[in-house]
């Protein structure tokens, strides 16, 4: 053939790239943000921003202090410095800090609640139910 091109034109392998996110990324919706709908991510997530709907995270969910949540997480870890009311699945940690507030249904492996952290609600710790409870003001404790 005179004009044609006998050869295929195939990438070759060794110049392909993958566009894949490292390991170690992090998703982030800022302050000033509403999203309302499903989000699944595979990477740690950090809300800011409010979320009205359903979360599932192969890592670790972080809600800022301006952050806040209303709807289903299911994670592996989770930090809460702002606002969560629903129902919330975490594998492993879930970390309330000193501004968290969690009202809901909550099933966790280990529960950390700093000073000044607030939760209520229903809690299931590795399938053992503990009974529901409410806030406890600084006055009470």
């Amino acid at each position: 053939m005179m004009f044609g091109n006998s050869k295929k034109n195939t990438p070759n392998p060794s110049t392909v790239t993958q566009s894949t996110a490292p390991s170690n990324a992090i998703n982030s919706l800022v302050s000033g943000t509403k999203i309302k709908g499903s989000i699944n991510a595979e990477n740690d997530i950090r809300f800011d921003g409010h979320l009205e709907g359903d979360l599932q995270c192969s890592g670790r969910v972080i809600i800022g202090a301006q952050g806040r949540i209303d709807g289903q997480i299911n994670c592996q870890n989770a930090i809460i410095e702002g606002t969560f009311e629903g129902s919330m699945v975490v594998k492993e940690i879930l970390d309330i800090r000193e501004t968290g507030q969690v009202n809901g249904e909550i099933k966790y492996g280990k529960l950390i609640v700093q000073p000044g952290g607030l939760l209520s609600g229903t809690l299931e710790k590795s399938g053992q139910k503990i009974k529901n409870i409410s806030p406890v003001s600084e006055k009470e404790a």
